[in-house]
Formats: C-alpha cells, sequence, structure tokens
C-alpha cells in the first residue's frame, strides 16, 4: 500500500511542498499521453484507499478522484498530444507532459516521479527523486496516477465518439484485439501513433502497396 514515508523524509529535510508525478498512455496506439501532479504539505491525511491506478476497478478511481482533490494541496494535468509523442518520441513526450502537469501547481520544492532514471534535461538535477514502482510506494505518485488515468479515459471516450468502432470506450486507445481489429478493417485515424506497433505495420504495408503502383485496401 503506498505510504508517506517518502514524502515523510522529504518534509523532514524542510522539504514541504513535494509533488508527485505520473503518467498514463504511454503504450498506447492512439491518444495522448497524459500526466498528473498530486502536490502534498505536512497537513495531508492519507487516503487508505488509494493505489496504483491499475489495480483499481474503474469505478473506484473515478470515486476517489475527488477526495484526492479535496485532500492534497494541488492537483496539476498535462498532456503531450500525438503531433508530439510522434515528434519527440514517447519518452520524451511523456516529460513534457509531467512538467506542463508541474507548472500547475504552482511552487514545490521536490517531486517525486515515477519509473527508472530521468535523462531528460528538462529535470533539473537536485530537485527531482525517481522511485521504481512509485505509484505502489508513495502516496502522492498513486495519487496523481489515478487522477491521470481517469482523466485520459475520459478524454479517450470522448474520442471514440468521434471515431466509432475503435473500441476507445474500454480499451482506452491500447492495442487490444478489439483495437487491432478495427485498425485493419477501418484505418488509421488522424489521433493514432504513426510509429507505434500495429500502426506502424499498416502504415508500411500502404507504402508497400503505393510502391508497387496498387491502392491501399
Amino acid at each position: 500500500m503506498p505510504s508517506l514515508n517518502h514524502e515523510k523524509a522529504l518534509w523532514n529535510r524542510g522539504l514541504l511542498r513535494v509533488a508527485g508525478v505520473d503518467e498514463v498512455g504511454m503504450a498506447a496506439l492512439a491518444g495522448p499521453v497524459v500526466a498528473a501532479a498530486c502536490l502534498v504539505t505536512p497537513e495531508v491525511k492519507l487516503i487508505r484507499r488509494v493505489r496504483d491506478s491499475k489495480i483499481l476497478t474503474r469505478v473506484q478511481r473515478e470515486e476517489l478522484v475527488p477526495e484526492i482533490r479535496a485532500r492534497v494541496a494541488a492537483v496539476g494535468i498535462g498532456a503531450a498530444s500525438v503531433a508530439e509523442i510522434d515528434r519527440l518520441n514517447i519518452y520524451h513526450a511523456s516529460h513534457v507532459a509531467m512538467q506542463r502537469a508541474l507548472r500547475q501547481i504552482g511552487e514545490y520544492d521536490w517531486v517525486l516521479v515515477d519509473g527508472k532514471r530521468i535523462l531528460d534535461p528538462m529535470f533539473a538535477p537536485g530537485r527531482h527523486t525517481e522511485i521504481v514502482k512509485g505509484d505502489m510506494k508513495s502516496f502522492a505518485i498513486a495519487a496523481a496516477s489515478i487522477v491521470a488515468k481517469v482523466t485520459r479515459d475520459r478524454l479517450m471516450a470522448r474520442l471514440a465518439s468521434k471515431y466509432p468502432g475503435y473500441g476507445w470506450e474500454h480499451n482506452c486507445g491500447y492495442p487490444t484485439v478489439d483495437h487491432r481489429r478495427a485498425l485493419r478493417a477501418l484505418g488509421v485515424t488522424p489521433v493514432h501513433r504513426r510509429d507505434f506497433g500495429t500502426v506502424r505495420l499498416l502504415r508500411l504495408g500502404e507504402q508497400l502497396h503505393l510502391l508497387a503502383g496498387l491502392s491501399p485496401t
């Protein structure tokens, strides 16, 4: 269960405004990558039901978001678009989303980030700590993971109404069997990531057909 141990260690050093940051959508074939930041101070009270967003149900996550917003000092949300993912690659685009989320929470003293070592220069050394499986260890990161997941799921549901047939209302753009089947039947949309998995293979197939003088099917 996530705790406040990492946060308390920073508070004891006088770093009282600690932000937990996490992102969702890294492995999806479609849609943006979304990040959230949750700012916690020594006054925060732990929410026992907060867990890594992936092990909670959709209903549980939706129920927790208002409680998280009421308990933490600030919440920020940021995203990087499909165009930015294609241009920067998903690694750098995820950090763009994180930085946009952090800019929304105001002043902070330290950042706890879910994941392995960050080499991206936009994360200044000396102001953040990477925690592997941080959404299972840090309350602030776990809270951010829930906010980010709910935000992106809602966005993908809206996109599903604009691009029906891909099942984004339940697969959220990830490479499920029904999503890959729909890609082959319906083709690539403007919100598909051009260099990811099945999307890339379909685009390569279209290019081969064109080179052979045939129309893509």
